[in-house]
């Protein structure tokens, strides 16, 4: 760095933070996999599915793969990589989803193979976040357990789990719209009215 530069105040980032609306397009997906999640019998219809799976693909799918570039151009590698990561993650429940409403489903044993993987992401990801803020772990807590009763469900060979599965995603929703409530609501009047907690762990200075 040149010394000229050296005291130069911070270039501002291109985007403000983008992170309220990638959560705002996952608790609508969520909002929109609910019904089906509890076995609502009027949401297992064809057009049912097909209607969830265009709400998971522009919400779940669109605002956060939109978020996470956006965090990226911010230099934010930690919220951009969970977010566009999470964003193609939504185009398969969108994809699945449509497949469902022709009558096929996916393959048991890929889907099982990808849910180990992304079990293992999230688990360090909550890890990762632990560093920021405790609310930020209580979501990506909550996504640990919804992976580990999808890879329970498949290695169990039992619809047991649906509801606890459903009811993680309904959690999910709820922890997601606070977050992002927090967000927006510190934005418009400059102070923190619902708070995010500090972080579990203090990084070594």
């Amino acid at each position: 760095m040149e010394p000229s530069k050296a005291n130069a105040s911070t270039p501002a980032l291109p985007f403000a933070d983008p992170t309220a609306l990638g959560l705002f397009g996952l608790s609508i997906g969520c909002a929109s996999l609910l019904p089906v999640a509890f076995g609502v019998t009027s949401a297992l219809t064809a057009d049912a599915l097909r209607t969830t799976a265009w709400f998971c693909l522009l919400f779940g799918g669109g605002c956060q793969f939109l978020a996470g570039l956006m965090s990226f151009a911010n230099k934010n590698g930690l919220g951009g990589t969970l977010l566009t990561t999470f964003s193609f993650n939504w185009v398969m429940n969108y994809w699945a989803l449509s497949q469902m409403a022709e009558g096929r489903a996916p393959s048991a044993t890929v889907v099982l193979a990808v849910d180990l993987c992304f079990g293992l992401i999230f688990l360090v990801m909550t890890l990762a976040f632990a560093y920021f803020a405790k609310a930020l772990v209580l979501f990506l807590v909550e996504i640990d357990l919804l992976y580990a009763f999808r890879i329970a469900a498949h290695l169990l060979h039992t619809k047991e789990l649906a509801l606890p599965i459903a009811l993680t995603t309904t959690a999910l929703m709820a922890t997601a719209l606070y977050i992002a409530f927090s967000l927006v609501l510190a934005n418009a009047t400059g102070r923190a009215i619902l708070p995010l907690g500090g972080p579990v762990f203090a990084p070594k200075t």
